[in-house]
């Protein structure tokens, strides 16, 4: 997995007032866990530009005080009116110990039901994976040009020997829905599985509301 790294400042007092003095200063107060206990620090906001504000999934080299301490972001704390980061919480990465981390999920292929004139609808941008750092994947790729329309891609579907999703293997990661075109006409464009299909998607749209 891709690293970037952020540059940080040991934090003798971890106040109010201190915490205060630093986001006025445009720093923003952190906590890195894992180690022999927290380590609390300060960085500047602007260091969280490609860690937040990107669709990607990184580690962190954390540079505190000359130590570089390798870490995952977990928690950041936003300011529900400006958005300006507030607080955050990384922790500390062991090369034996799992850590668990949301990586993006990229679709490849083209779905056999969107041909037949469905809609592929994804349900997860990102997904909740358990690995050692050395196995953590930059993104999770899933194909799904087998699906029609009716089926759905599950997190059992995808399985790895690297590492494990932190979902139920019957998470739904994509579907293929039926689209207002294929309803009008669906039965005459396709053929007998087709058809079956569409039938059985048909059935299941209750159920794939609710989801």
């Amino acid at each position: 997995m891709k690293s970037i790294t952020i540059q940080g400042a040991k934090r003798e007092s971890v106040g109010k007032k201190s915490t205060k003095a630093l986001r006025d200063a445009e720093l923003v107060p952190c906590v890195v866990y894992g180690g022999n206990e927290p380590l609390n620090f300060s960085t500047e906001e602007k260091s969280f530009k490609n860690l937040v504000y990107t669709p990607e999934a990184h580690t962190v080299e954390l540079v505190i005080d000359g130590e570089t301490i390798p870490a995952v972001l977990q928690d950041i704390q936003f300011h529900p009116i400006t958005d300006r980061i507030l607080h955050a919480d990384f922790y500390q990465l062991s090369e034996d110990k799992p850590v668990i981390m949301d990586v993006p999920v990229r679709i490849t292929g083209r779905a056999k039901g969107v041909m037949a004139g469905g809609v592929l609808r994804q349900t997860y941008r990102k997904l909740k994976i358990k690995a050692i750092p050395a196995n953590l994947p930059d993104e999770v790729v899933v194909d799904v040009t087998p699906l029609k329309i009716g089926n759905k891609l599950y997190v059992g579907d995808v399985k790895s020997e690297m590492y494990t999703f932190m979902h139920p293997d019957n998470a739904v990661i994509a579907a293929v829905k039926m689209s207002r075109n294929a309803m009008k006409g669906g039965a005459s464009a396709g053929d007998d599985d087709e058809e079956e299909t569409e039938a059985v998607a048909e059935g299941e749209a209750p159920a794939a509301a609710a989801e």
